[in-house]
C-alpha cells in the first residue's frame, strides 16, 4: 500500500505524533508499506507558531502551510489511504478533508487523541471559536474510511458518525526507547518528584502547588523537576526545569523517582491518553495520577501506580512513596509490566497495521 500522512508537525517533535504513528513507520516498511509525510508547518515555522506575539509572519505560516495542502491534492490519486492526525489545517472549515474523500475519493484514516471537538482554553473568545472550526471533527468523522481514537472515550464519540472506529491507544516503544535498561540512572540521595509536558499541559500542576509545598517543607531529600517546553508558575524552591528535548527526554524522566499527572476532571481531560503515565511507568517510574480517563483503566490503584482526586489524597500518596523505597519498586516493576503487556508498539503493531486494511 501507498500511504500519505498528512499531520501537523514536523516528525520527531510532537508527542501525539510520536507515540501514535511515528515509531511504526518501520513496521509499515517491513510490511511492504510505502509512505510519505506532508507536515502543515515544517521544522523553522513550528518554533514560531506557538509563541506569543509575531501575527503577521503566523499569518504568512498559515498561508505557506495551506499552499503545501493545495499543492499535495494534485498527487493523493497515487495513494491507497490517507492517513489524517488530528486535522488537515489548525484553522478553517475541513475543506482538504472534504476533498481527499468527496472530490478525490480516497480512503482517509482519521487519528486523534484528544477531545479536539472541546478546548481547554477557558473564556475563548467567540473569533478563536470561529477560526478553529471544532466542529469540522463530526465531519471529517462521517467522510472517514476509517477512524483511530486513542481512547474509549473519543471512541463513544466517533461512533455516533461512523461504523468503522478502532481503538488504537498511544504506545510506548518499551524495547529501544523507554527502557530503563538502555539508560543510566544517576544515583543520588535526593528523592525527585517530576513530571513532563508540554505548554499546554503545565498550567495542571497549579492545583497540587499546595500539596508540592506542603511535602517540600516536610523532606528535606525531595526535589521536584519539571520537564518541559516552557518553565511553570510555580514557585517552589527546590524545583528544577529540565527544559525539554529530543535527546535528553529519556534520560531526565529516568532521574524520577516518582510520575505525577494532575488532571482536572473535565470533558477535554477525559480525551486524554494517559501519555504521561505511559511513559512513567514503562522506565518502571511509580506513577500517581487523577483517576480521571483512560487513566483508570491503565493504572490499577494500589498495584501498578496510585489513583488521587483529593488534595489529602495526593500528600498521602506522594507521602508514603518517598518515604517507601520498596513500595515504588514494586509499583514501578508492576507499571512496566503493565505497559510492556498493553501499550508498547510490540503488543500494538498488529493492531496498528490492521488500519491499512
Amino acid at each position: 500500500m501507498k500511504i500519505l500522512f498528512l499531520i501537523p508537525y514536523p516528525l520527531g517533535v510532537a508527542p501525539s505524533q510520536r507515540f501514535r504513528f511515528e515509531q511504526y513507520f518501520k513496521v509499515l516498511n517491513n510490511k511492504g508499506h510505502h509512505y510519505e509525510v506532508q507536515s502543515f508547518l515544517n521544522s523553522q515555522d513550528w518554533k514560531i507558531f506557538f509563541l506569543p506575539g509575531n501575527l503577521f509572519r503566523k499569518i504568512r505560516i498559515l498561508l505557506s502551510g495551506f499552499l503545501r495542502r493545495i499543492g499535495i491534492l494534485f498527487k493523493v490519486k497515487d495513494y491507497d489511504f490517507i492517513f489524517i492526525h488530528r486535522e488537515a489545517s489548525p484553522v478553517g472549515p475541513p475543506i482538504i478533508e472534504w476533498l481527499v474523500s468527496r472530490v478525490f475519493k480516497k480512503r482517509i484514516i482519521y487519528d486523534f487523541d484528544d477531545a479536539i471537538w472541546f478546548t481547554d482554553r477557558k473564556n475563548e473568545s467567540l473569533i478563536l471559536k470561529a477560526i478553529k472550526w471544532r466542529r469540522k471533527v463530526a465531519g471529517v468523522c462521517k467522510w472517514s474510511y476509517k477512524i483511530s481514537c486513542g481512547n474509549e472515550y473519543l471512541l463513544q464519540f466517533s461512533q455516533q458518525h461512523n461504523r468503522k472506529v478502532f481503538l488504537n491507544p498511544t504506545t510506548i516503544d518499551t524495547e529501544n526507547l523507554h527502557n530503563p535498561d538502555k539508560f543510566q540512572k544517576t544515583v543520588t540521595e535526593k528523592i525527585i518528584v517530576g513530571w513532563t509536558g508540554s505548554h499546554s499541559t503545565v498550567k495542571y500542576l497549579d492545583s497540587l502547588g499546595p500539596v508540592l509545598q506542603s511535602l517540600e517543607n516536610k523532606y528535606p531529600q525531595l526535589e521536584y523537576w519539571i520537564i518541559a517546553d516552557r518553565p511553570p508558575a510555580l514557585q517552589l524552591k527546590s524545583l528544577q526545569f529540565k527544559r525539554w528535548s529530543l535527546e535528553t527526554e529519556i534520560v531526565h524522566l529516568l532521574q524520577f523517582d516518582i510520575g505525577i499527572m494532575p488532571l482536572p476532571d473535565d470533558e477535554w481531560a477525559k480525551g486524554k491518553c494517559g501519555f504521561k503515565a505511559l511513559q512513567y511507568m514503562a522506565l518502571q517510574i511509580p506513577t500517581v495520577a487523577s483517576p480521571v480517563g483512560v487513566n483508570t483503566q491503565i493504572i490499577k490503584h494500589g498495584e501498578n501506580g496510585l489513583l488521587c482526586r483529593t488534595l489529602e489524597d495526593w500528600e498521602n500518596a506522594l507521602g508514603t512513596l518517598i518515604e517507601n523505597t520498596e513500595l515504588r519498586k514494586s509499583i514501578g516493576e508492576a507499571g512496566r509490566k503493565t505497559i510492556a503487556d498493553n501499550y508498547s508498539v510490540s503488543s500494538n503493531s498488529s493492531n496498528f497495521i490492521s488500519l491499512f486494511s
